[in-house]
């Protein structure tokens, strides 16, 4: 089963798809963690998009419990850019 990282995803969606329709399933990453799984509809639903299309991973616990909600986060200034420029790869 292949598999895709979010921004590799993003950036060649229409060959994934195109992947997913000849039958092929794509496991979907985030950092190195699988977020969701693309596969192709079932044959009674061709046409439709099935409930199954897209499904994330079962886990244990939310990934966000415990997480503050409704709280204002606070980070050092500049800390929001820097990640966001790690993230891409710009650091």
């Amino acid at each position: 089963m292949a598999s895709a990282g979010v921004r590799e995803l993003k950036n060649n969606l229409s060959r994934y798809l195109r992947r997913v329709a000849a039958g092929e399933r794509i496991l979907v990453t985030d950092h190195g963690r699988v977020i969701a799984e693309l596969t192709p509809p079932t044959l009674e639903r061709r046409g439709a998009l099935p409930p199954s299309a897209i499904r994330l991973p079962v886990e244990s616990a939310h990934p966000f419990l415990g997480w503050p909600i409704g709280e204002k986060i606070e980070l050092p200034p500049g800390s929001a850019a820097r990640l966001i420029d790690e993230d891409r790869g710009e650091s």
